[in-house]
């Protein structure tokens, strides 16, 4: 059975998460942010030093992309296995045992001499840094009341969306200064950095209320030596169908239509552009890559303003909405998600024909791809929100759903890119992605927008 997530638990508890102080709660969802953000910036780090990782493997520059394409599709997947091991031995553990396990491989990619064995420890670390980039959603859902969820979801998919581009950013500068073996150097201090913080500010936030194998909550030290000691948090029985049931939900068409718009707008919003960035300004202007690195500014950016619109802003739209009419429908966020579809069109077609007749180096490209990783991030947190508003008893399983949609159409994008790309020019592969965008993208969300609120 799906791991059900209750809106309001009765009865006050220490151990009740719901009931433990704002800045608890708050601990828990940051690390959890962080830690999706560590899976996508390992993942996206190596990008800058393909060329390097190439010679040295004696491989081709594609191949060496392959260690970040791989880690893409196995952070979609993986999810699927983690999700029900969470539900019955609970989430602490798995997220310990998660940087820990991380960590080691990362300090094996760092002496690594031959391109297999970088293959084999970008292949586990992507397996075990992989667990909150599904079931994060469901862990905020359940620690945040609805008229801040959208604010606590901005705040783990801002982070989720920063990593792609902030690990290129900075291992830019790293390759080019101190070596690419210290990238992975640098990913084990950032695993050892959360090991520390899940043993001192970490707690389980699963939440069983019949449970009776749970121990009562002490207030004395044996209360903090007693989380680190693996249990059953579930007696119910782990069955085989419950590593596939977050594909079920596909069925439910509020679940199905985000989780395929937000897949075709983050590929395209974010991927495509951090993806063919080192190519372009590379074979464009000649930049090395601490100079490629530092035009993923403008997708930080971008990010950080949008999280500003489809967090906060959406939640104080909604508490608007429910002061005026006494009640606010899920399908209410959707209306702020047009404006991430239009900034996302507009920066992609700027960057796209910027970038297609400069001849030396200027800022526009970086604009438009500002202004569409700011439509990228409005359309993530509003889509997921609504996803998960619509179903909030089943919000893990959505957010494993989504993450599916979104790491799959992710990883095929690479692989067609430089094709198009080539065929089209810059100018019209912008205008081919924008066009995808609207078609299979918006107009289903204009769809389910129109039909969820008359049926609400």
């Amino acid at each position: 059975m799906p791991e059900q997530v209750c809106e309001t638990w009765s009865g006050a508890s220490s151990t009740n998460p719901q009931e433990w102080p704002e800045w608890k709660k708050n601990a828990q969802i940051l690390m959890v942010a962080f830690h999706s953000m560590v899976a996508t910036f390992m993942a996206a780090g190596i990008i800058p030093a393909y060329d390097t990782m190439a010679e040295v493997y004696g491989v081709t520059v594609p191949q060496a992309s392959y260690l970040t394409s791989m880690q893409i599709l196995l952070l979609g997947i993986c999810p699927l296995f983690w999700k029900p091991l969470t539900s019955i031995y609970g989430r602490y553990h798995i997220f310990i045992l998660s940087v820990l396990g991380s960590m080691v491989c990362n300090i094996g990619g760092a002496r690594c001499t031959t391109y297999g064995t970088q293959m084999a420890t970008r292949v586990l670390t992507a397996i075990f840094i992989s667990p909150p980039m599904g079931i994060g959603s469901g862990i905020i859902t359940e620690l945040c009341e609805p008229e801040k969820r959208a604010q606590k979801l901005g705040w783990w998919t801002l982070m989720l969306t920063l990593g792609t581009p902030g690990g290129p950013f900075i291992m830019g500068f790293v390759t080019k200064h101190i070596g690419y073996q210290w990238m992975f150097w640098i990913f084990a201090i950032m695993n050892f950095c959360q090991l520390v913080a899940y043993l001192f500010l970490g707690e389980e936030t699963l939440h069983i209320p019949e449970n009776s194998h749970t121990p009562a909550a002490s207030p004395d030290r044996s209360r903090f030596y007693h989380k680190f000691i693996p249990r059953r948090m579930n007696p119910r029985p782990l069955k085989a169908r419950e590593f596939v049931e977050p594909l079920f939900y596909v069925r439910l068409p509020r679940v199905l239509i985000p989780a395929c718009a937000h897949a075709i707008v983050f590929c395209y919003g974010n991927i495509a552009l951090i993806v063919e960035m080192p190519i372009a300004f590379g074979e464009k202007f000649g930049f090395d890559s601490q100079q490629i690195g530092l035009q993923f500014i403008a997708i930080i950016i971008g990010c950080l303003l949008g999280e500003q619109l489809s967090g906060p802003i959406s939640d104080r739209f909604l508490q608007a909405l429910q002061k005026r009419r006494g009640h606010y429908r899920p399908a209410d966020r959707l209306w702020l998600s047009y404006v991430g579809f239009g900034t996302v069109t507009a920066g992609l077609l700027v960057w796209g024909f910027q970038l297609s007749k400069a001849t030396s180096w200027n800022v526009t490209p970086c604009v438009g791809a500002a202004i569409a990783s700011f439509g990228n991030q409005v359309i993530t947190t509003i889509l997921i929100s609504f996803a998960i508003d619509s179903h909030r008893e089943v919000a893990t399983d959505i957010g494993v759903c989504i993450n599916v949609f979104r790491h799959l159409y992710g990883f095929i994008g690479p692989f067609y890119f430089p094709d198009m790309f080539d065929t089209l020019g810059l100018a019209g592969a912008a205008g081919v992605m924008c066009a995808i965008v609207g078609a299979c993208a918006m107009l289903p969300i204009v769809a389910v927008h129109v039909v969820a609120t008359r049926s609400d």
